[in-house]
């Protein structure tokens, strides 16, 4: 039951990506969240690091959705200067948002991951719908009220997820 929780893989952060295993698993497609998992919420604008990150994964021959439960203009401005595809008000975990990426990204469960820093939200909304899922350490403790509620639960989750890890290692 738990394990519909689980990420397949857990990252200190985006940047930490092994982008030559998921070249290897034949994935094409990546799936981002905004807050807390490229940006701190209250942040506008993504950062010249993160810029060059987008554009290296680019060059790579990634294609790349940005999906957030954030609104339109959260979404579009954060879009600016990356310009991917973008999914707004996406209510994940339900799973028309993802299908929606994959579309947009002419993509499919077996070479599609998401990328977020929750598990409610994020990782189970891809584990619904059969794509591969990365959970990052949140980048800030700053978090929406709402968030702030969930990450206890996540906090026993996660704990669950690393005893489980190192008994199946």
């Amino acid at each position: 039951m738990l394990r519909r929780l689980f990420p397949t893989d857990y990252i200190d952060s985006v940047f930490d990506l092994d982008i030559k295993d998921l070249k290897e698993k034949k994935i094409k497609g990546l799936i981002f969240d905004i807050d807390n998992t490229l940006a701190p919420f209250d942040i506008e604008y993504p950062n010249k690091k993160l810029i060059n990150f987008f554009k290296k994964l680019k060059e790579e021959g990634f294609k790349i959705c940005l999906m957030s439960n954030n609104t339109e203009e959260r979404v579009i401005k954060f879009n600016e200067k990356l310009k991917v595809y973008t999914i707004h008000k996406a209510a994940k975990p339900r799973r028309r948002s993802f299908k929606k990426a994959m579309q947009l990204m002419n993509t499919n469960k077996d070479s599609t991951v998401i990328i977020g820093d929750q598990i409610f939200t994020d990782v189970w909304g891809g584990n619904r719908v059969g794509i591969m899922t990365i959970l990052v350490v949140p980048i800030s403790e700053r978090d929406e009220w709402i968030t702030k509620i969930k990450r206890g639960l996540e906090k026993i989750i996660i704990n669950i997820y690393l005893a489980t890890r190192k008994v199946e290692r």
